[in-house]
């Protein structure tokens, strides 16, 4: 049986008195009223030319929460923009941002740790990126620039958690079997996003890391979940990656099924 263990800490007291009405949070939206429109966005970030994949279902009205989609590590290609309409159908506007630049996209694992480890070894970079990324989602017509969440996998797993320990105004970022180390940690108080991380028990490739993560977490006074998924090794939510963990990287059905719900609910709550 696929066992889950969560780990919350919750730092941050709530204020006394009545809250404000809640905004409007997005629904699953019904597919007989509902049309997917995606299209392509040029951006960039000093000199590098990019291009992300937007993605919104008309069926919900007026402005709604934004979420940026931080691929893998060989780049924006089909799986990410496969998440981000996923999110939209949810009612998110969705944008696939392009950490690499317009029609970069690896083809083998050696080019694809060549272009990862360039952001690696430089985390600023990594974070600009990310965050010229989030400012093309807010410059859409249709997104609620005060409800703003970042997701990402594998690489893009790193590139969320590093985007919420830049202080980014975000409401939250999700990680899924992400690298969680940094040069970088969190001092008290400059994550401002919550925190959900989603990983594989067996994850041998940053298995390591969660130690020091969660001692960054406990130490920055973050709001932080993090989420094991028994018997899940690293990149349990991609079908592409096959079904033999002993390789280390594995599809696994019921991890990808659960962590998707996880998620689910958690940006349910931070846009309340």
């Amino acid at each position: 049986m696929v066992r889950l263990f969560l780990f919350v800490m919750l730092t941050r007291a709530t204020a006394a008195g009545a809250a404000p009405p809640a905004p409007q949070v997005p629904r699953t939206l019904s597919a007989a009223h509902a049309e997917l429109k995606t299209w392509l966005i040029p951006y960039q970030h000093g000199e590098t030319q990019l291009e992300g994949y937007f993605a919104y279902d008309d069926a919900f009205k007026g402005k709604r929460p934004g979420v940026i989609v931080i691929h893998e590590w060989k780049g924006r290609g089909d799986y990410v923009k496969r998440r981000s309409e996923m999110l939209a159908r949810l009612g998110y506007a969705a944008f696939a941002v392009d950490m690499y630049g317009k029609g970069v996209y690896a083809q083998t694992h050696e080019e694809a740790a060549r272009l990862s480890g360039a952001h690696r070894s430089d985390r600023a970079l990594m974070r600009g990126r990310a965050l010229a990324g989030l400012n093309a989602l807010t410059a859409q017509k249709n997104v609620d620039a005060s409800r703003l969440a970042a997701v990402g996998y594998c690489f893009g797993g790193m590139a969320v958690l590093e985007l919420a320990r830049s202080g980014a105004e975000i409401k939250g970022a999700v990680s899924f079997h992400g690298g969680l180390d940094t040069p970088q940690p969190a001092g008290p108080g400059e994550i401002k996003a919550r925190i959900l991380a989603l990983h594989g028990a067996e994850d041998a490739h940053t298995g390591k890391q969660a130690a020091a993560f969660q001692e960054e977490m406990r130490a920055s006074r973050a709001d932080w979940q993090m989420v094991y998924y028994g018997g899940a090794v690293h990149s349990f939510t991609v079908a592409e990656a096959g079904d033999d963990p002993s390789k280390g990287a594995a599809y696994n059905e019921a991890a990808d099924r659960r962590s998707w719900q996880a998620m689910r609910d958690f940006l349910q709550e931070i846009f309340q």
